[in-house]
């Protein structure tokens, strides 16, 4: 099986999963150099989130793609700034996690595996992958890595928020975004490795697609 690339480097997980992180670390940071301050912590999370969103554009990145990751970080800094409790920043993130771990699971028992439709998309390749059975199974079975990454992060945030651990809450943020992306790429692209038979002709290539 011809596999040059990994999918780290086609779905460029790490340049995301550091991106994302600097907006809480922002608010982490801003919020006790004031104080405690929530407007400070918010403040300082929306000028990075402004920061990096402007830096994406001129990568070249969709504008869709980096307004939603903008409004995210405006949407939990308007919650903290709300509710006035600095760990609500956090609460976005918990819900959306939480989220994910489902919808992952559900795209895996209907078979549309999302893992599956977003190498597919980037590929260029829609849902043909679809229509190959033993690449259908990889990208199902490779899925269930993703799940698990969100229970994991769910498991470790849930009992921080619910503690109020502010700074706990923005280290796990940082140590469980790139280290775990990073893990989660590696480990679902062994999982479809070791799914695919050894005469398949790669992720590029759908058998009868």
């Amino acid at each position: 099986m011809a596999q040059p690339e990994s999918l780290a480097r086609l779905l460029n997980g790490r340049r995301a999963a550091i991106d994302a992180t600097l907006p809480a670390a922002g608010f982490v940071a801003g919020w006790l150099a004031a104080g405690q301050s929530i407007w400070a912590g918010a403040g300082v999370a929306v000028a990075c989130a402004i920061g990096v969103s402007a830096w994406r554009l001129r990568s070249g990145e969709k504008p869709r793609a980096v307004l939603i990751g903008l409004l995210g970080v405006c949407v939990a800094a308007l919650i903290a700034l709300r509710t006035g409790r600095a760990e609500d920043f956090f609460l976005l993130q918990l819900f959306t996690n939480a989220a994910s771990a489902l919808a992952w699971a559900v795209s895996i028992v209907i078979r549309w595996p999302l893992l599956g439709l977003v190498v597919g998309g980037v590929l260029g390749q829609r849902t043909r992958w679809r229509r190959d059975p033993a690449l259908l199974k990889a990208y199902g079975m490779g899925s269930w890595v993703w799940v698990l990454q969100y229970v994991v992060r769910v498991a470790v945030f849930l009992p921080l928020y619910a503690a109020g651990q502010v700074v706990a809450l923005g280290v796990a943020r940082v140590a469980l975004t790139w280290p775990l992306v990073a893990a989660c790429l590696a480990v679902s692209w062994w999982v479809i490795r070791r799914t695919l038979p050894a005469d398949h002709p790669g992720l590029r290539h759908p058998v009868g697609a």
